[in-house]
């Protein structure tokens, strides 16, 4: 099995330029050492710290470019193993962090030297506010239903007061016409948004963070259930639950309806791309 991690794509070590006029950059944290991509069921993913990703994502979404950032759980790589056209989504990603702990295990399993923390995306939604504040960050919600963001940002508002939120939709659950895609990026566009919290699902928001990524140059994050978390529209987990890897287990038992398949599905599929990958 192959043990050596390849090196990580330029933008995690890169550091920002001084930013458009007015905008204030000190505060920004310092350029961490560059740290390794590794392959996870195909997918390369970034073998980093929670505090490492959080930094990244600021300067990155400082740089003024296009860039779609993922939050791969083991139920993200079984569907890109069953799924070409996601597959192909996240190989071509500028950065997927390994969200669920089921990823890193099998990371550690056969690479070396790989943190044995996951980087869990309600997590780094609230770091990266947090530490965007001083940056003058400016974040753009986009996904859920309209109770949900009104919700999200009054807590947003008061934990991060200085925090910069310039716009939020809840899109319809459908597939959006080519009028209504092109007014979602004029949207976006106006807002001149730096970084775009895309909550849609999987892999929906996987692939709408990598189209409008291409369309307009912000940093897209498909970020998952942090929104109902972050909200309270859903309980997170106890954090001994998390650790030990049993956040799905909690989320089947108060979603059994519609996390079943997935769990059931899910995991055995992972498993079984994860092994195809450290074989090759």
């Amino acid at each position: 099995m192959p043990h050596d991690a390849t090196a990580a794509r330029e933008p995690l070590a890169a550091a920002p330029p001084a930013g458009p006029v007015g905008e204030r950059t000190s505060g920004l944290p310092s350029t961490p050492k560059a740290p390794a991509t590794v392959l996870c069921a195909g997918v390369p993913v970034v073998a980093t710290t929670p505090d490492d990703a959080s930094a990244a994502l600021v300067r990155l979404a400082l740089r003024g470019e296009g860039a779609d950032v993922h939050l791969c759980n083991a139920y993200t790589l079984a569907l890109a193993d069953r799924d070409p056209r996601l597959h192909r989504t996240l190989r071509a990603a500028t950065l997927n962090f390994p969200d669920g702990q089921g990823v890193v295990w099998a990371n550690r399993l056969v690479h070396r030297n790989v943190p044995p923390m996951r980087v869990y995306g309600p997590d780094l939604f609230l770091d990266v506010f947090r530490t965007g504040q001083e940056a003058g960050l400016r974040h753009y919600l986009l996904g859920s239903t309209p109770e949900v963001l009104e919700a999200l940002g009054a807590e947003l508002r008061a934990r991060f007061p200085a925090a910069r939120i310039v716009g939020s939709e809840a899109p319809p659950f459908r597939e959006l016409t080519a009028g209504e895609r092109q007014e979602q990026l004029d949207r976006i566009r106006s807002s001149r948004a730096h970084i775009v919290w895309l909550g849609l699902g999987t892999p929906k928001q996987d692939h709408e963070a990598a189209r409008l990524a291409a369309a307009h140059p912000a940093v897209y994050v498909a970020v998952g259930a942090a929104f109902d978390f972050v909200s309270g529209n859903k309980a997170q987990a106890p954090l001994w639950m998390q650790r030990g890897g049993l956040e799905w287990l909690f989320r089947l038992c108060s979603e059994p309806r519609r996390l079943w398949r997935r769990v059931l599905w899910g995991h055995p599929r992972f498993i079984w791309a994860a092994y195809k990958g450290a074989r090759t």
